[in-house]
């Protein structure tokens, strides 16, 4: 009988690919061991392009990594007929849980978005205890009262969860060194079009990049941990500007500002305010809109989260069972021998008419001459819809968006 490997195992797996002793063995090894807590508690990939690109119908089985859980949140509002959510970090699949179930018992959607809108009420305690506590399943529950770096763990819920993670502490990191340049975001949260926007980018943010510190910092592999960037995504980052790290931030931070107005770009508030902006009928991911809580509600419990690796979770399933499949970033972390033990599994479960989204650090599709070529013939690679993803994609992190169909 074969064990399931442990969380240990299969971080090590995702994530180590150079010998223990190496330097970058040794980066690697510490990064992996980031994901045993929290890394994101916001999804940092626009779930409005991911919907476009799949065109969720009812009868869809979707199959995406759980992360931060916005995506497959948002995923809900369409209507799907189920979501399979897989994630290596324990971190995230308790986080999931406790979205999924705060979506399900709060009495309604103001309070759904003290909870995980606002996420720093002080009454969000006594919310969490009333109606969120019960219906945890003891692992879940022991975690959210149990204790963190910080504290108890659900006190981030009134300390504004999305400043928590390793996402969260590292935008907060950059915060500090753009206070000591004296950037003030004030001017870019207050922006009517998009020339101001590129006025502030010009005279406040550029500087930055240009500044020796910073050109020192994100030199350093283990400097972008915080964006939840392994030691082979940060090569592959580096490649789109000849080796120049620095010149493929600034271009990804120019397009965060610049590209889309202010007031639609709610990952833009996240990285300049570290909150969603405050007001009523303000842009945030979709589970939060007023319109959607009672299909979010409805199809909530239509979802389930295991703390598996995508590969392991699809040898399990039958033939022909998945509609959508939702990668993010994760193959970029693969070797040859990963990627194409996944998309095995991908393409013996996938649906006619199956469709298949990832994100890639780099501006290339991954896949053609590393996955063999018998398994990639049976996908079509969509050019279209995937530059139009990547254009419209407002978390702006990301070179390239990809959409691959099932053919047949």
């Amino acid at each position: 009988m074969t064990s399931t490997p442990s969380v240990t195992e299969q971080l090590g797996a995702a994530v180590n690919q150079n010998g223990r002793l190496t330097r970058v063995g040794l980066l690697e090894r510490s990064f992996a061991r980031l994901f045993h807590g929290l890394v994101y508690a916001q999804i940092w990939e626009d779930p409005v392009v991911d919907m476009q690109a799949l065109q969720i119908r009812p009868t869809d089985h979707i199959v995406c990594i759980a992360s931060g859980g916005c995506n497959m949140l948002s995923y809900l509002t369409a209507g799907p007929a189920a979501i399979t959510a897989v994630d290596l970090s324990p971190a995230h699949v308790m986080l999931n849980k406790l979205k999924l179930a705060i979506v399900q018992h709060v009495p309604d959607h103001t309070v759904l978005y003290e909870m995980l809108g606002d996420a720093n009420r002080p009454g969000n305690l006594q919310t969490f205890d009333r109606y969120v506590a019960p219906h945890l399943d003891a692992e879940t529950l022991a975690y959210w009262n149990g204790w963190g770096i910080a504290g108890p763990r659900k006190k981030m819920l009134v300390r504004g969860l999305y400043r928590h993670g390793l996402l969260g502490r590292f935008i907060g990191a950059v915060h500090v060194i753009t206070r000591i340049a004296r950037v003030d975001f004030a001017p870019l949260l207050a922006a009517k079009t998009l020339e101001e926007q590129q006025a502030f980018y010009e005279s406040q943010i550029v500087p930055v990049y240009q500044s020796r510190l910073v050109r020192f910092l994100a030199n350093r592999r283990a400097s972008l941990f915080g964006l939840g960037i392994p030691p082979a995504q940060y090569d592959k980052l580096a490649a789109d500007a000849d080796g120049d790290i620095v010149a493929v931030l600034n271009e990804r931070t120019r397009k965060l500002f610049c590209d889309f107005p202010i007031q639609d770009n709610y990952f833009a508030w996240q990285a300049a305010y570290r909150e969603y902006q405050p007001g009523p009928d303000v842009a945030v991911p979709p589970y939060l809109e007023a319109p959607h809580f009672e299909t979010l509600r409805a199809h909530a419990p239509k979802v389930k989260v295991l703390n598996r690796s995508l590969t392991d979770m699809l040898a399990g399933q039958p033939n022909g069972s998945k509609d959508c499949y939702v990668l993010l970033d994760a193959q970029d972390w693969m070797n040859d021998e990963q990627l194409n033990a996944l998309w095995r599994e991908i393409t013996r479960t996938a649906a006619s008419g199956a469709r298949v989204i990832f994100r890639t650090g780099g501006r290339d599709d991954i896949l053609p001459g590393r996955v063999e070529e018998r398994i990639l013939s049976r996908w079509e690679y969509q050019p279209e819809a995937s530059a139009k993803g990547f254009a419209q994609d407002r978390s702006a992190i990301y070179g390239g968006f990809h959409l691959y169909h099932l053919k047949g």
